[in-house]
């Protein structure tokens, strides 16, 4: 289940500085776990809530630029980097591959939270956008063979005939699939339809004809 409960998660070998993130962390409210290396953190089975991780970049194990490349294909939370060994070619290659901040030692507190509530933020956000991409997946296999069928004609802009004449049925029977679908996919028009389309990635190999028939 997920949790409303945001979370911070600290990866920084150095026990005071972790001591201290954790201390400004709970005078904001926010609930934080420090990690002294990255294998500590990868290990860690983490609970489901918007979250944000403050990466430092030397760690005994592995550089956290390598660690950010390593959990890139999976969902994690994002970046916060924290380093006293900063450089712009660090920086840079960082917020390329998606980090919310790049914070050189020492930095201001309020630098840091500012840069940690974008990041929770962001989090939610993405979150948000999994749970409806999830909603409209299960939508969509619950679609039968046919309908999913007919689903890209539609989105395509074919005419009803035109949709028929491509599955062989008849103009009624794709009326009536096209109605299921457009109900078991809760969309309210067919601009609805084709926005939620193109969030399942459906291909659509026809174009209506220019000067058909409505």
């Amino acid at each position: 289940m997920i949790s409303d409960e945001q979370i911070v998660f600290i990866v920084d070998d150095d026990n005071g500085i972790r001591e201290a993130l954790c201390e400004l962390l709970a005078s904001h409210g926010i609930r934080a776990m420090a990690f002294g290396s990255a294998g500590e953190y990868v290990k860690f089975e983490k609970p489901d809530a918007p979250a944000c991780l403050i990466l430092d970049i030397e760690l005994p194990d592995i550089n956290g630029l390598d660690l950010q490349s390593e959990i890139a294909q999976g969902e994690h939370p994002p970046i916060v980097f924290i380093t006293g060994h900063g450089d712009i070619r660090s920086s840079v290659r960082a917020i390329k591959d998606g980090a919310v901040d790049f914070l050189t030692k020492p930095f201001t507190d309020a630098d840091l939270m500012h840069a940690i509530n974008a990041a929770i933020a962001l989090d939610k956000q993405k979150r948000a956008e999994r749970a409806e991409a999830g909603k409209l997946k299960r939508r969509y296999l619950d679609l039968t063979p046919r309908e999913r069928e007919v689903l890209p004609l539609v989105v395509s802009g074919l005419l009803n005939k035109q949709a028929a004449a491509e599955l062989g049925i008849s103009e009624v029977t794709l009326q009536i699939h096209r109605r299921n679908v457009m109900q078991k996919m809760e969309a309210a028009s067919l601009a609805d339809l084709v926005r939620i389309a193109e969030r399942l990635e459906i291909p659509t190999t026809h174009s209506r004809r220019p000067g058909g028939e409505a």
